[in-house]
């Protein structure tokens, strides 16, 4: 006679918790505690119960899938995604699968009605996006998602009133970090490349550190040593040069994230100027390339980890119905060899 198989209500007698609770912490329910949820789990096992994902979802209509939809960033390379978010997919991916979701991964830029393609076609429960590209015309296109409800948390600038979900780094923070160590190692002349328009409002907000930093020290900044960049090598390779043609005086670059700041450096080296001798060069994201650049690129680090853990985690509270704040991760300054130490 075959065995009678182990039910939710068999564990939730095992561990003395109600049938209701062991549903939501066998989906991670954040509203299940940590001990609670490992209580289940203890018991589950025990009983050797394998959840039946297809029963699980014909009674929730969910797909249990999360999509993923990465920038397609034609100045970055052939493969048209930015270097920095790859470090992020990872993170979401092992967040998900540790979550019991498959990850469905795609361009933003295949289809312009994000909504049909995955959340009323029933292809995802929950969409997140990497990247935005045009700060402006991504939140016009997230607003047929909120018409719609469906739920879904952005990787990018975390801006009061903005619509939305969104999780970001402390670009504010991080950058006046940066700055802050270039001052105590003795720069004056510090120049910033990248793009602060409205349409990149993170690169903003790292410009924004950038002066923060200045003004601390009583130093202001010089409008000439800003110069236009956008995000990729050759971008920063041609601010670079902008910069050192104008003939003004600098003996730091800032740049707004790493793609620039490795163009800058091969600009600087292109025109004999020694890093870290002559100019101290920082970037910000801290891509893997930054640790294989000549020489190694001092830069800011963003907390990848905890970003993909938190863009799921948010998500799934978000599907669940529960209210959330916007988040802010610090970011942390990793020295290597293009910044001068201190003496």
């Amino acid at each position: 006679m075959r065995a009678k198989r182990p039910t939710s209500f068999d564990i939730a007698e095992l561990a003395g918790v109600s049938q209701s609770t062991v549903s939501r912490a066998l989906r991670h329910d954040s509203m299940v505690s940590e001990d609670t949820r490992l209580k289940v789990e203890q018991a589950a096992r025990q009983l050797n119960y394998k959840v039946d994902v297809n029963a699980r979802n014909l009674r929730s209509q969910r797909t249990n899938t999360l999509a993923l939809l990465l920038y397609e960033d034609p100045g970055t390379s052939e493969s048209l995604i930015n270097p920095f978010f790859l470090s992020i997919l990872g993170s979401v991916t092992r967040a998900s699968a540790k979550r019991g979701y498959d990850l469905l991964i795609s361009f933003q830029q295949s289809s312009a009605d994000w909504n049909a393609d995955y959340a009323a076609s029933k292809r995802a429960d929950g969409i997140i996006f990497l990247g935005y590209g045009d700060y402006t015309a991504y939140l016009d296109k997230i607003s047929s998602l909120d018409e719609a409800g469906i739920e879904y948390i952005t990787w990018g600038p975390v801006i009061p009133g903005q619509p939305g979900h969104f999780i970001g780094s402390d670009n504010v923070q991080g950058t006046a970090e940066a700055v802050s160590h270039l001052i105590a190692t003795g720069h004056r002349d510090i120049a910033f490349l990248g793009d602060i328009s409205e349409n990149c409002p993170e690169y903003r907000d790292r410009h924004q550190g950038y002066l923060k930093a200045l003004a601390a020290c009583g130093l202001s900044a010089d409008p000439v040593l800003r110069i236009d960049s956008q995000t990729s090598e050759e971008a920063g390779y041609a601010a670079a040069i902008r910069l050192l043609d104008s003939g003004h005086r600098f003996d730091a670059v800032v740049a707004a994230c790493d793609l620039v700041a490795i163009g800058a450096l091969h600009a600087l080296r292109d025109r004999g100027v020694s890093v870290p001798g002559d100019v101290s060069v920082v970037g910000f994201d801290d891509i893997q390339a930054a640790s294989y650049t000549n020489p190694p690129l001092t830069t800011v680090r963003q907390d990848t980890v905890a970003a993909g853990e938190l863009l799921v985690e948010n998500l799934l509270r978000l599907m669940n119905g529960r209210s959330l704040e916007q988040t802010i991760i610090p970011a942390r300054l990793v020295l290597r060899g293009s910044t001068r130490r201190r003496e």
